[in-house]
């Protein structure tokens, strides 16, 4: 079973099919399985929902035939579709737009692109960097830290841009919506994302 395709990503909505958090394979699979979520699908224009026994009956059926941007897994005797978009049947409440600070979505939010030369890298070649450092008093918020590619960091060291003669491609912030509800629509895989997910994202 490939890691990978375990840790990549699917959206999830609320009863009213409104797009509340981004979770990976794992988590999703978790919630069809004991029937807090169903798995929403476009077919031919009509979005159709499967719980978990008719998604999985359905993936013996298609995986004979994959289709560009359909992933499987190796499940116990046949190979199960990933999910892409799931909607959780037992939650009717707004969601609270609040934006988990991490790792994963720090890189999301400057595109795996290093901050202060351009260059776009895979996230092991990339780090996380204090624009303030901590050793002077640089607190570690959406608004001090920014990606940055391995040479830059050792460049700029425990110096502000300023003292490095280094400079910001633009100013950190923190983003409205979750970098991931918005960036991995640029892969086909997350195509089916777009019409649920906020207009402004």
């Amino acid at each position: 079973m490939s890691q990978s395709l375990l840790d990549s990503n699917v959206l999830i909505l609320n009863r009213f099919y409104m797009a509340i958090r981004v979770v990976n394979v794992r988590r999703a699979l978790t919630l069809l399985y004991r029937e807090c979520a169903e798995v929403i699908c476009n077919e031919n224009g009509q979005y159709v929902s499967y719980d978990f026994e008719s998604w999985c009956e359905m993936s013996q059926l298609t995986s004979a035939e994959k289709q560009p941007g359909e992933d499987y897994i190796q499940a116990v005797g046949f190979e199960l579709q990933i999910p892409r978009i799931a909607r959780l049947t037992r939650f009717d409440r707004m969601p609270m737009q609040t934006v988990r600070f991490n790792r994963k979505n720090l890189f999301a939010r400057d595109d795996h692109q290093c901050q202060y030369c351009g260059k776009v890298e895979p996230t092991h070649k990339l780090s996380l960097d204090h624009v303030v450092p901590r050793s002077h008093g640089g607190p570690t918020t959406w608004e001090n830290i920014v990606c940055c590619c391995l040479r830059c960091n050792s460049r700029k060291g425990g110096r502000t841009p300023k003292q490095a003669r280094m400079k910001l491609m633009r100013t950190p912030s923190k983003p409205r919506f979750n970098p991931l509800m918005t960036h991995p629509v640029d892969d086909p895989r997350y195509e089916c994302w777009k019409t649920f997910l906020p207009a402004s994202a």
